[in-house]
Order: structure tokens, then sequence, then C-alpha cells
């Protein structure tokens, strides 16, 4: 067993902070620290929270971390994913100074981690620091995303059950994300829901719910307001009620199956981008094959077939 394993497996929190940051480095050790991890896994309930910038995802997920440690005294791992800089590679935002009240908690840890220019809102490295809060014993995983839009489809792969959040003045914000919004959500949340216009959010989100005719799970809507602490019980108890359907339904095992075959395809992804970098560095005549395709003389869909063949032959 990697000693980084042992450590998390005993509760050591600087363990964890340092397996993450060696999966987000791609260090060469990653993959032996995931091999032992994995066993290990598969305990934790993940909640998604995303939608709209503004909405108040972090506001609310820090309520709601605190709802959760004091009334039920569960063990939290946060995941809070920000736009990523162009010149560190590392997270933004950094959602987690929102959530400082609960730093000095031994049952949270919170990681802020980058998309790395995924256009899903998650990246690989994201879906692996997952395993490892898994794997120390979390309870519940909370996984803020950077933010919903058309392609930012990732969540519900990886999610048991995800919470949209919008705010009073959504209705653009709709209107714009309908397409793939409804894919997404098992729960709505109208965050911010003392200000003008909660009243025609929850109505437009109803009525498109009411365009889907009967489906067999309604995503709730809940009204929270996380300045005044407010909502987190009920929306608490609608992602209770949509584990409870999970299980009740079958749902739950084939969602963590296609979440097992979407995270194998993944692997197979990266390592060969992997070694689709390593060939061109090794490569000595690639600028030469780039000025024959340039010139026309060698087709792109040739050279691509050499390139991948040689791969297969690794």
């Amino acid at each position: 067993m990697h000693e980084l394993v042992a450590r998390i497996l005993a509760g050591d929190k600087r363990a964890v902070a340092r397996a993450i940051t060696h999966i987000e480095n791609d260090a060469s050790e990653k993959n032996a620290i995931l091999r032992d991890l994995h066993p290990h896994t598969g305990q934790a309930f993940l909640v998604g929270l995303t939608g709209p910038p503004g909405a108040g995802k972090s506001s609310l997920t820090d309520r709601l971390i605190g709802y959760l440690r004091r009334e039920f005294d569960y063990s939290i791992g946060v995941v809070a994913v920000d736009p990523t800089s162009p010149f560190t590679g590392g997270a933004i935002l950094g959602d987690r100074v929102r959530m400082g009240t609960h730093a000095l908690d031994p049952k949270v840890f919170i990681r802020s981690m980058g998309t790395r220019g995924s256009l899903g809102g998650l990246s690989r490295a994201t879906q692996e620091a997952i395993r490892v809060l898994d794997a120390y014993g979390c309870d519940v995983i909370l996984i803020e995303t950077v933010g919903v839009g058309q392609s930012e489809l990732d969540i519900m792969n990886v999610a048991d059950s995800t919470v949209v959040v919008l705010n009073p003045s959504a209705g653009d914000h709709i209107q714009t994300m309908k397409a793939g919004i409804m894919e997404i959500a098992d729960l709505f949340a109208i965050n911010k829901a003392d200000l003008p216009g909660t009243d025609k959010t929850e109505r437009e989100l109803q009525y498109m719910l009411d365009m889907l005719g009967h489906i067999p799970w309604r995503p709730p809507v809940v009204r929270t307001i996380s300045r005044d602490n407010q909502g987190c019980p009920e929306l608490w108890a609608a992602v209770q009620k949509h584990r409870q359907y999970l299980h009740d339904s079958g749902l739950w095992t084939e969602r963590r199956q296609q979440r097992r075959q979407e995270e194998i395809v993944g692997i197979v992804e990266g390592t060969i981008a992997r070694r689709l970098k390593e060939q061109i560095s090794a490569d000595t005549e690639w600028a030469q094959k780039l000025a024959q395709v340039e010139a026309g003389a060698l087709d792109p869909y040739q050279l691509a077939d050499e390139m991948m063949q040689n791969i297969l032959k690794r």
C-alpha cells in the first residue's frame, strides 16, 4: 500500500491534501495512490451544486456544511471548482475563502480546484479528488461547480443528487440554460429568496417542469436565503427524498455503474493524450511532418493514423 494511502485511511488530513496535489500535478505515483484507494471508495453521498455565477452557490454550500455538521455530525468533504488561471493552472476565485468558518473543523475538508480547461465544468482531477475524500471517510461530499452552461453537464455524471442554484433574477438564465438544465437538475434551489422576483422565477421553473409531462421524478423547487441561514433543512430534506427515490427505483446502482464506465473511459482518454504528447516530444521529425501536412504532401488523417498505431504498439 502506498504510504499516503495508509495515512489517508488512518484519517490524516495532511495526507489527503498531499494526495490531491499529486493528482492535480499528474505525479508519477498518482495511479498507484488511486489503485490502493479504490477498495475503500463508494460509501460517500455525492451532492453537486451548480448554477450561474452570482447565484450564491458558495454561500449556500457554506450554510449547508454548517447544517449537516450541527444536525447530523456528518464528516464533510467539499470540492469547489473554479475557473483556471491561464498562467498558473490553479483556481482563480478560491471559493473556500467563503467557507472559512469551517477551516478549523477536523471533520470538514475543503479544496478549491481549477477546471484545467475542461468544458464540462469538472476536470479529471476533480473526479479523482472526490475518490480520495470518499476513501478518507467523508459521509457527504459537496461538489460546487464553476457555473452551469449548455456544455457544463459533467456534474450529472459525478453527483448522486444535483442541485441547480438560481436566484430571483434568473429568468434570462433559465431561458439560456433550459436545453440542458432539465438533464442536470434533480432539485432546484432559488437562493436569495427574500429578493423581488422569487415568485416569478418559481412559476417559470414549474412551467418548464409541466412541459415535461409525467416524469418519474419531478425536481422539487426549494427556496433558500443563505445570508440569513434559511432553507437548509428544507433543501436537505428534498435531497434525502431524491436519494430514497434513487434507491427505490434502482437508479442508484444504475447511475453508479454508469459513473464507473465514464471513469474508465476518462482514464483511457487521459492515457492516450499523455502518450500522444510524449510521442510528439520524442519525434525528431515532427516539425518536418507538420510542414508536409501544411504543403499538402501529407494528409493530416494519415499522420493521425500513424501516430495512433504507434501508441497502440507501446
